[in-house]
C-alpha cells in the first residue's frame, strides 16, 4: 500500500510538471527551435525535478532500499505511460496504436 501510494504521488507530481512544461514546449518553444531541441531543453528540468521528487518521496514514505525505490519508479512510469496514452486518445484523437507508433520519433523517445 505504502509503495503504491508513493508511486502515485511520484507520478502525479512529475506528470503535473511535465504537463505544464510540455504545454510550454509545444505551444511556444517548439515553433521557435523545433521539436527535438525544445524537448532537449525541457529534459534537464524534468530529470532534476524527477530526481528531487523521488528523493523526497523515498524519505516521506520510508522506502527502504534500491528494490523498493525501483518498484516505486517502475509503477510511476507505468502510470505515466498510461496517462500519456489517455491524453493522446482524448486530446489528440489518436488511437493507442498511433500513440505507440509516435514514440519512435526522436523527440518522443527523448521525452520519455
Amino acid at each position: 500500500m505504502r509503495l503504491g501510494l508513493a508511486a502515485i504521488a511520484y507520478w502525479a507530481m512529475v506528470f503535473a510538471l511535465g504537463f505544464v512544461l510540455g504545454t510550454v514546449r509545444v505551444l511556444w518553444l517548439a515553433p521557435l527551435v523545433g521539436l527535438l531541441p525544445a524537448t532537449a531543453l525541457e529534459l534537464p528540468v524534468m530529470l532534476a525535478a524527477s530526481w528531487w521528487v523521488a528523493g523526497r518521496l523515498i524519505r516521506r514514505f520510508g522506502i527502504a532500499g534500491g528494490a523498493e525505490a525501483l518498484a516505486m519508479g517502475a509503477m510511476a512510469f507505468a502510470l505515466l505511460l498510461a496517462s500519456e496514452c489517455l491524453l493522446a486518445v482524448v486530446l489528440a484523437g489518436q488511437a493507442p496504436v498511433q500513440w505507440l507508433a509516435g514514440l519512435r520519433q526522436p523527440h518522443a523517445l527523448l521525452g520519455l
